[in-house]
């Protein structure tokens, strides 16, 4: 399991620290602060390679390093990795990394990456250790369903092939398959189910699989919504990373691993909002019931924007196991904060918590008049934006932008009937700096 992260000197600010709680890690803010990148810097604390582009400095200047904790299979180490300008590489302790168990990182982009201690951690060769197994496995988008292919065979067959050779050997991968899509469905009613594989190219000779519609036809995978296609690739991902791992745990005569950590950004991305208040605690039951099973340790660090995911987490959040994380500007310096768990009851209040920062939860026009009408009614004419200065102009615009039930109806109409109208502030008396009002009440 990964304990913390210490960055200093890079990234989108100069001092960055988060001690990840043992379960589940949510991080939220606003686009460009660092949720990705932060995902980054932690698969690459777990393996040692990075998914993409390396980090690099803070654009201040100075030392950089990354400092990081890892509770490993039989051991925990702590490590900082330093920048070297020269070679442009970060360097850290030589030798053996400790073994974070299997490591998995869902990217929005619809890529993955796969690190597996069975088939890419270094192995022994007499007295020493030696790194001559792949790194890890990437996959682009296209990876997922058409496989990867090595310098010496197939490393992943893809979701197209191994859906339909685990369908017709109907064995331990399919039930597990069958076991996860049920897991992460929408809901109980609406539930992904294996259809029948067809064949829809005279161009591809391959059997595509299906999904059963609940209005009555199978859809084949390549055809479905992108928010089915997003789930049916997470759900592949995790069960061909789970067997594999398996399989090459027997082949090497040791257990499969105890320990799984998962990074994945924007869980939400394409998914119905019913979809978006399941897939959190979906995702947990998959990865520590179904697949490592109830012994495994489970460590999940996620990126999310939607106020329905942790909504959705209300029920099953552990302060003891759990973490809020918020990413904010203090100035202009970026900033990482837990964040206390308090349960807000319903999205609303989720957009207008301090993880999401909305004043209202509404459009922005409707904030805007609404923040002008609460202006109006506590006198604060300074306050009032120039084409909202009379009661009558307030009323029409929250007219023009209200539904005839919204909760903000009775307070201005107590408020802006009980008073004749009130004259805007016009001028300051400059000696004293105290606003003068017109009217009245």
């Amino acid at each position: 399991m990964l304990e913390y992260l210490h960055l200093k000197g890079v990234g989108p600010a100069p001092d960055l620290k988060l001690e990840l709680a043992p379960r589940l890690n949510v991080v939220t803010g606003d686009n460009g602060l660092g949720k990705s990148f932060l995902l980054d810097v932690a698969w690459w604390s777990l393996t040692r390679t990075w998914p993409g582009y390396p980090a690099l400095p803070y654009a201040g200047g100075g030392a950089a390093s990354i400092g990081f904790k890892v509770h490993g299979k039989v051991r925990d180490r702590e490590y900082v990795s330093t920048y070297d300008a020269r070679a442009q590489d970060w360097r850290g302790s030589a030798g053996r990394p400790v073994n974070p168990g299997l490591v998995l990182y869902a990217q929005v982009d619809g890529g993955f990456g796969v690190w597996d201690p069975a088939r890419n951690y270094w192995r022994k060769v007499g007295n020493r250790d030696v790194q001559d197994r792949p790194p890890n496995y990437l996959f682009k988008p296209s990876n997922v369903w058409d496989g990867i292919e090595g310098t010496s065979g197939m490393v992943c067959n893809g979701l197209i092939r191994d859906w339909v050779t685990w369908q017709l050997e109907d064995g331990r991968a399919f039930r597990l398959l069958r076991a996860a899509l049920k897991a992460m469905s929408p809901s109980d009613q609406d539930t992904l189910k294996p259809g029948t594989p067809r064949r829809i190219s005279l161009d591809d000779v391959r059997d595509i699989p299906t999904v059963a519609m609940p209005y009555g036809q199978d859809v084949p995978v390549v055809h479905a919504s992108a928010g089915m296609r997003r789930i049916i690739a997470l759900v592949y991902l995790l069960v061909w990373a789970w067997e594999e791992h398996r399989k090459a745990s027997e082949l090497l005569g040791q257990a499969p691993s105890s320990q799984v950590i998962f990074l994945i950004d924007e869980i939400e991305a394409h998914l119905h909002p019913q979809w978006q208040r399941r897939v959190m605690a979906s995702l947990l039951a998959v990865v520590s019931e179904i697949l490592a099973g109830e012994r495994a340790d489970v460590q999940i660090l996620a990126a999310t924007h939607s106020p329905l995911v942790l909504a959705s987490l209300e029920p099953i959040f552990d302060d003891q196991k759990d973490a809020l994380w918020h990413f904010g500007l203090d100035g202009q310096r970026v900033q990482l904060d837990q964040v206390p768990w308090v349960r807000q009851g319903d999205a609303a209040n989720w957009l207008v918590h301090e993880t999401f920062g909305l004043r209202q939860a509404r459009s922005a026009e409707a904030e805007r008049a609404i923040e002008a009408a609460e202006a109006y009614m506590r006198d604060d004419f300074d306050a009032l934006p120039s084409d909202l200065r009379t009661r009558d102009k307030l009323d029409a615009e929250l007219r023009r932008l209200l539904a005839g039930h919204d909760a903000f109806w009775p307070r201005w109409i107590v408020a802006s009937q009980s008073a004749p109208p009130r004259a805007p502030m016009k001028s300051r008396q400059a000696s004293s700096g105290k606003a003068t009002r017109g009217g009245g009440r």
